[in-house]
């Protein structure tokens, strides 16, 4: 067989692939904001009440969650660039559907399909990784993940100006042209990854956490309006119960599940989740309140009486903070380790969240809060994917910082919720129009204060940093972490992926399979052919190995189960060679 080189064709032409996916996650965030600037007016815009105004914000946040771990796991299978031009592609249909309407449910369907767009984000990472060097790779997911900010930021006052001297619907014309720019870059510019993984597509684990997540935010919603004892409310919570206790269940049993909900059953990875939960709720907070504050017109005797334009622009640097955030977060987290960041992190948030229970007086306050916040909430987003690739071996990295990103989710969607349910019932009326009260506002701040001392408080819960955690949090690149962390195994194998000619195949995928057919870990091969993986327990298992240019490799191995690395070579074609 000719041998093919894997790495250097692919990553060869990766010139622009950085800025192209970062270009798409600017994207996302685009239509994630673009109706915050105009937040007061969609009671009248589409003719409903507030409380159900607020859906329209919901059901994009709902969405994205759902759709994160969804087209992550479908990218995994089928293609990471395939999904993520699907996911940009059903960003542009939900903004055009939301262009051509000012009624209630069509706009909210509209919103949900551009909520799908969300699952860009982990897609475009997943593809540097496949993509990209390890000396690359790093910064390139920094400027990834620091989009969702850089995005926010512009799109707030560039929204607030289209608002303001043009139709309202206008903003999702430009948000479709936005989404289909950035399918036009990605087909041109980046390569389909060569990796796949093995399994099949969870449908019923899809189904059952989207219902779950529906039935758990709707009477959070519409709790006020139905009453909380109502048997409505009620009904929909123990049916949110019951549904996401069997989806868990049923997850659990599946050996390739949509999310792998093992991993929670560490304390380490348990509790960052669970602080991700409260960060995520206390991020979305300022959003929703301080550009209505700041909108609002002076005769109310509370509010700014700011132009969406300004409101805007007082808001930006929340965003743009996170993002210079992250070199000092670099620094912080390599002294002291990422706890002690997230901690630092929530600390700040809960500073500024407080301290803005007193500053909402002047318009030059908000943009204060905006920065301290920005910088507080920087510093505890870049904490949780150092704490989850400390806490699990390498084999669960992906599903665990999936799980993760699907927590945030959760957290900035019951955030959406529970604050414009405040704002609703708070708000006064006026000629027939109901108008958020400073009363509001600050109870908001109070809801993202409470969160961010719950967080503080499980944080405190996570194991502190030990010396072996030093150089896996400095890695270059999650590959780098991967094999870092594996490095620590005892039990299981290791060795190195070799072609024909026995040189080293970098970026190889090695799977471990049970003897009941379950994928039991998986890791890809370093910079050197090298792979390490873990072993649940003693037995037969099957090591399979795959790469780009190469016949895949099967080979039955068995482990005694004791406490030591059985050195294994993989030779790409052919049979397994002892170390």
């Amino acid at each position: 067989m000719t041998h093919t080189p894997t790495d250097p064709p692919r990553r060869a032409a990766s010139g622009a692939l950085v800025p192209v996916l970062a270009f798409a996650g600017i994207v996302v965030a685009v239509m994630q904001t673009l109706l915050v600037p105009v937040i007061k007016d969609l009671p009248q815009l589409l003719d409903t009440e507030p409380s159900d105004a607020t859906w329209v914000l919901t059901s994009t946040l709902l969405s994205g969650a759902v759709a994160t771990p969804i087209m992550g796991r479908l990218g995994d299978l089928y293609g990471k660039r395939r999904m993520l031009v699907s996911s940009l592609a059903v960003m542009v249909v939900g903004a055009l559907v939301s262009a051509i309407t000012s009624e209630l449910m069509t706009m909210i369907v509209g919103r949900t399909l551009q909520g799908f767009a969300m699952g860009a984000i982990p897609l475009g990472i997943g593809l540097m990784r496949d993509m990209l060097p390890r000396e690359r790779l790093g910064s390139a997911m920094a400027l990834m993940s620091s989009s969702i900010g850089v995005g926010g930021g512009l799109a707030l006052p560039a929204a607030a100006l289209v608002a303001q001297h043009a139709d309202w619907h206008t903003l999702f014309y430009g948000a479709a042209g936005l989404g289909a720019l950035a399918i036009a870059l990605t087909l041109i510019v980046v390569p389909e990854s060569p990796a796949r993984a093995t399994g099949s597509f969870d449908l019923p684990g899809a189904l059952g956490l989207s219902a779950g997540l529906v039935l758990f935010l709707l009477p959070i919603t519409k709790g006020s309006d139905w009453g909380w004892t109502s048997g409505t409310t009620l009904g929909l919570f123990a049916a949110a119960a019951v549904v996401l206790v069997l989806w868990g269940v049923m997850e659990l049993r599946l050996a390739a599940p949509l999310v792998d909900l093992r991993t929670t059953a560490r304390p380490a990875v348990l509790f960052t989740n669970l602080a991700s939960i409260m960060v995520g709720v206390s991020f979305y907070v300022v959003s929703l309140v301080l550009p209505q504050l700041l909108q609002l017109p002076k005769s109310t005797g509370y509010g700014l009486g700011q132009s969406m334009v300004v409101a805007g622009l007082l808001v930006a640097p929340l965003g743009l903070t996170m993002m210079f955030t992250a070199p000092v977060y670099a620094r912080l987290s390599a002294k002291y380790g990422p706890k002690v960041t997230l901690i630092l992190g929530m600390l700040i948030i809960a500073i500024g969240y407080g301290a803005g229970l007193g500053l909402m007086s002047a318009a030059w306050q908000s943009l204060v809060i905006a920065v301290v916040l920005g910088a507080g909430i920087g510093l505890a987003y870049s904490s949780l994917p150092a704490l989850i690739v400390g806490a699990v071996p390498a084999s669960e990295t992906g599903a665990a910082n999936g799980l993760n990103t699907l927590m945030r989710s959760i957290g900035t969607s019951v955030s959406s919720a529970v604050v414009g349910m405040v704002l609703a019932n708070t708000a006064n009326t006026v000629n027939g129009v109901a108008i958020p009260t400073l009363h509001g506002f600050r109870v908001s701040f109070l809801i993202a204060t409470a969160a961010v001392a719950v967080g503080l408080l499980l944080a405190l819960f996570l194991p502190g940093r030990t010396p072996a955690a030093e150089p896996r949090l400095r890695a270059s690149s999650e590959e780098d972490l991967n094999l870092e962390r594996a490095e620590e195994a005892l039990r299981g194998f290791r060795g190195r992926v070799l072609d024909a000619d026995g040189a080293p195949v970098a970026g190889a995928r090695v799977t471990l399979i049970d003897p009941r057919g379950r994928r039991a870990g998986a890791t890809l091969s370093g910079g050197d052919g090298g792979y390490v993986i873990a072993v649940p327990a003693q037995g037969a298992y099957v090591l399979a190995a795959k790469a780009s240019g190469h016949a895949p490799l099967a080979s039955s191995v068995t482990h005694a189960g004791d406490e030591r690395a059985v050195g294994l070579d993989l030779s790409l074609p052919g049979e397994t060679v002892t170390a």
